[in-house]
């Protein structure tokens, strides 16, 4: 178990590499590797390989525009459920020791449908789509149960490092297999797969099709770690509030749902990572549609895919550090400052080597502020509400991304320019980071902390 906070040796223990790295504990460095696992779901499935597949094969025949419209719907449909579910999840598993079950349920979700797109073949968008939405929903529902497990396995001032750590791993893990994947799939031959002319449409698409089962080999194998080491988190229900009905667990929800805003400190912080978040998600979707519509090369922008994921490990393990250097919400602003660059370059942008400097950018900062977002929001929560709260995170993450968008659309509207609509996005970040400043996390900290000792 990790030190308690009011365990003299929490201050005392020697500060060694992986103890900079946030890993210095097995349990510590079994929880992170869950995002090397997830990864491979993030990079080969959400970012880089499906969506192509998705159009190109799935939804071959289908009118220009139809395939891709179908692919938003079954994202949005996807995402909207595991948002509407999360924060009873969440409360169901702060009622009951059923954290780690709970995650390895969403897991198996998200595993199965992986495994299973196998078997899409040409023309069939309608097995893609739904695939893609349990996919999505297995996903995001493990990372509800995830997330909630982090205020319990790392102490107050080991969070910011164990959080960045983890995201750090999952640009490792999430990177190797991206780029494995894709030299399967442009170089079937070197694999021993059919390549050449002459193949059937079963044969070209088999590269591509072994990549949905690898993602959920990898997916499964490097999740056993936080299955084995990972404790699963002490419920403390109060007297009178054992029972475990859903009648009860949606009356503690209404009630976390008050608590949240009397927690002003951790109310705050949701709402401010709403919005500079929904810059985040608008620059990571609008990204290679923006770069296709000026003219970048379809192999420079997977190239900066990759870019992305390996520069991310080491920034998002100086976050870590710098966060313990800084301050927690000064490294944020950082990275919410590099945002407002890559607008302004984005802006400007007209050949690859721009494209690549803005990966390579987006690779430096990206990590950093979310892993540090997620670990700030964890201080300010109390632990044994730790699901129910991280239930209401999920859902703002989920929802983060939908007004961004909207925005990019409307500016193009408006002014006929996407280059406009690129510096739109600014808007975000400089509210986001404005409403951050009213967080005040020593005063939120304490109150998280007097309410565990009460619950205790």
């Amino acid at each position: 178990m990790p030190l308690s906070m009011n365990d003299p040796a929490a201050s005392s223990a020697p500060i060694g590499f992986l103890a900079k790295l946030g890993l210095h504990r097995p349990e510590l460095r079994a929880w992170a590797m869950y995002d090397w696992a997830n990864s491979a779901f993030v990079t080969v499935i959400m970012t880089a390989v499906f969506p192509i597949y998705f159009a190109n094969v799935a939804g071959a025949g289908l009118p220009e525009g139809v395939a891709m419209l179908r692919y938003g719907v079954a994202t949005t449909v996807g995402l909207l459920i595991i948002a509407l579910l999360a924060p009873i999840l969440g409360a169901m598993a702060d009622f009951a020791p059923i954290k780690k079950r709970m995650l390895a349920s969403f897991m198996g979700l998200g595993v199965v449908a992986v495994g299973l797109m196998f078997f899409i073949h040409q023309g069939d968008w309608l097995l893609a789509a739904i695939l893609f939405v349990v996919a999505n929903i297995g996903a995001n529902g493990s990372f509800v149960f995830y997330d909630a497990l982090l205020p319990h396995v790392a102490t107050d001032d080991e969070m910011d490092r164990v959080s960045t750590g983890g995201y750090a791993l999952g640009y490792v893990g999430g990177g190797l297999l991206l780029v494995a994947v894709l030299a399967a799939v442009l170089h079937p031959g070197w694999f021993g797969l059919p390549s050449g002319e002459g193949l059937t449409a079963a044969q070209q698409t088999l590269p591509t099709r072994l990549s949905f089962v690898a993602v959920a080999v990898w997916w499964v194998a490097f999740s056993i770690p936080l299955f084995r080491r990972v404790p699963e988190p002490p419920v403390h229900v109060k007297a009178g509030g054992g029972s475990r009905s859903l009648g009860a667990v949606m009356k503690q929800l209404a009630g976390t749902f008050r608590d949240l805003r009397s927690y002003r400190n951790a109310f705050i912080m949701l709402i401010a990572f709403l919005i500079y978040n929904d810059g985040i998600g608008t620059i990571i979707r609008m990204a290679t549609i923006y770069g296709a519509e000026i003219g970048i090369p379809t192999q420079a922008m997977i190239t900066a895919i990759i870019i992305t994921q390996f520069v991310g490990i080491p920034f998002a393990f100086l976050f870590g550090s710098l966060a313990g250097k800084i301050g927690v919400k000064p490294s944020i602003y950082l990275g919410l400052a590099v945002y407002v660059v890559i607008s302004v370059v984005g802006f400007y942008m007209k050949t690859e080597a721009h494209f690549l400097l803005l990966a390579i950018l987006v690779g430096m900062v990206q990590g950093g502020a979310q892993a540090l977002s997620r670990s700030l929001f964890a201080s300010l929560i109390p632990r044994s509400k730790s699901g129910q709260f991280f239930g209401f995170f999920a859902v703002v993450e989920k929802f983060a991304g939908i007004l961004g968008p909207f925005v990019f659309a409307a500016t193009i509207a408006l002014t006929g320019s996407s280059r406009n609509a690129i510096l739109s996005v600014i808007i975000f970040f400089v509210v986001g980071g404005l409403l951050l400043r009213l967080v005040r996390v020593e005063e939120g900290q304490k109150a998280a902390r007097e309410a565990d000792a009460a619950d205790a």
